[in-house]
């Protein structure tokens, strides 16, 4: 017990890190959906959504093999120095090619030539932090990663609201003052980049001594080890930005109206609540899947962890599910955006799944068949894309939410299938599915049925029943865990 208790506490830490800053940023969610009209919001989640595809690529899955690498090498000082080297060099080489070729990225991807500038220094900035971020989580101090997560996302917030409510009055109230000299008129979008830009630079900052501290030694051979286990997570973070964010830009292509890009971007974040317990959750597991591989009911270990995954994240997912139209009036307080609300359940559902294919997907990092990861994750890519290619022009941004339930669903069930044949690991399928399918049940009655949707009784009945379930059928360990905490 005293396993699950440590990794408890490693998640929750990690989870708070996670969470909170996200909870923060959900902030400017409303923000946003207050200030910029939906075409506007189209085009920051355009640009992030490009922003996403990059970091995959400048991170080039090294944060991955240096936790694989730091748990199974003996000299642990040449793993920080080779991965940091690695990753110093090629972000200081794209940061030249890209301002190089700035102009050219602008065209290319339709983003005005000022916010591609923006994007590439935040890229550049958060790459160098992936190694001195990993190192915190490797050496187990999980409080000052916190900080300097939750530190920084407080500073893009503050300065999103400075930028967007406070500095427009600050100018008006005084034309010859200094805000005026930093006031332009019609440049939201443009501060959003810039507040982040700030707030990457100061934690690089605050992370920059990783730098001094290294002895910038770098170990070729253990480097191309190290690229040869990278190279398929590569591969499978490119397939899992298509999965996520690519339906952003696919819209556009496909010519969907911004406004309704924006009415979905928008959406979509009040699904996010699923992410946010799911990014906590691999923030502080994958760490321990490697340092606990070589006990002997390590097994036993994953499919009671995956089992207890599932039940947290049914609750969650149900209930955000079941309050959806309560959490919209935050997260989207501008009506016109509401439209696409019945993307919600699916979203959520969709990072659900995601977060049971992560569970499953252990067997394969174990084992050091990385290659299938990536193989699963170019499967849910297909669908994706597919999927969005055949629904867009039939349905719009509803076939996009569509295809990314599709997407994860299908790599969810491959990894497990693949993982029961090359790893087997004695998962309580009969609790697992009987859990995952009363959740959509009940997801889908409370949202789609209309007389029940508007029914919060019938709803909170719902939810009840639904722990009860969970009790009912896991009454003796809970019981086991209350008498524990007695004595």
């Amino acid at each position: 017990m005293s396993l699950y208790k440590n990794l408890f506490k490693q998640t929750a830490i990690y989870g708070l890190a996670t969470v909170l800053p996200r909870m923060i940023s959900f902030l400017l969610n409303p923000l946003y959906v207050d200030q910029l009209p939906k075409q506007e919001f189209a085009d920051v989640s355009i640009v992030f959504a490009w922003l996403v595809f990059f970091n995959v690529i400048l991170s080039y899955g090294m944060e991955t093999a240096f936790f694989r690498f730091y748990n199974t090498e003996d000299n642990k000082k040449k793993v920080i120095s080779t991965s940091t080297v690695s990753i110093f060099w090629t972000s200081i080489a794209f940061l030249g090619l890209a301002l190089l070729f700035r102009n050219t990225l602008s065209i290319w991807s339709g983003v005005k030539i000022e916010y591609v500038t923006y994007t590439i220094w935040i890229l550049v900035l958060d790459a160098l932090a992936i190694i001195p971020f990993s190192r915190l989580r490797a050496t187990k101090r999980p409080m000052v990663y916190a900080i300097i997560k939750i530190g920084s996302v407080v500073i893009n917030v503050l300065l999103n609201l400075f930028f967007l409510l406070l500095l427009p009055i600050l100018a008006s109230a005084n034309p010859d003052g200094f805000f005026n000299t930093i006031y332009f008129e019609n440049f939201q979008v443009g501060y959003i980049f810039v507040a982040n830009l700030i707030a990457s630079l100061l934690t690089f900052v605050i992370l920059s001594p990783d730098y001094l501290k290294i002895n910038w030694k770098f170990d070729f051979k253990l480097w191309k080890r190290m690229i040869s286990y990278a190279f398929p997570i590569l591969i499978a973070g490119l397939a899992f930005a298509i999965n996520e964010h690519f339906d952003k830009i696919l819209l556009e292509k496909l010519h969907v109206s911004k406004a309704d890009i924006g009415a979905y971007s928008a959406c979509y974040k009040v699904g996010m609540f699923m992410v946010l317990f799911r990014t906590a959750y691999t923030l502080g597991i994958e760490p321990f899947f490697f340092s606990h591989a070589s006990n002997e009911n390590a097994q036993q270990t994953y499919a009671t962890i995956t089992k207890y995954f599932v039940i947290f994240g049914s609750f969650i997912c149900l209930f955000v599910i079941v309050f959806a139209d309560l959490l919209k009036r935050f997260l989207v307080p501008t009506a016109s955006y509401w439209e696409a609300d019945k993307v919600i359940p699916l979203i959520v559902l969709a990072n659900f799944f995601l977060g049971i294919y992560t569970n499953l997907s252990v067997w394969y990092k174990i084992i050091d068949r990385t290659k299938v990861g990536a193989y699963i994750s170019i499967v849910g890519a297909i669908v994706t894309l597919a999927l969005n290619f055949i629904l867009i022009p039939k349905i719009g941004y509803y076939g996009s939410a569509i295809a990314t339930i599709s997407a994860y669903g299908s790599m969810m069930i491959i990894s497990y299938q693949l993982g029961q044949k090359n790893y087997p690991i004695p998962y309580d399928m009969n609790k697992i599915l009987s859990y995952l399918g009363l959740t959509i049940v009940f997801s889908a009655v409370s949202f789609y049925i209309p007389i029940l949707r508007e029914n919060y009784l019938v709803k909170i009945v719902l939810l009840s029943l639904f722990l009860y379930f969970i009790y009912h059928n896991e009454k003796e360990t809970l019981l086991r865990i209350i008498k524990r905490k007695a004595k």
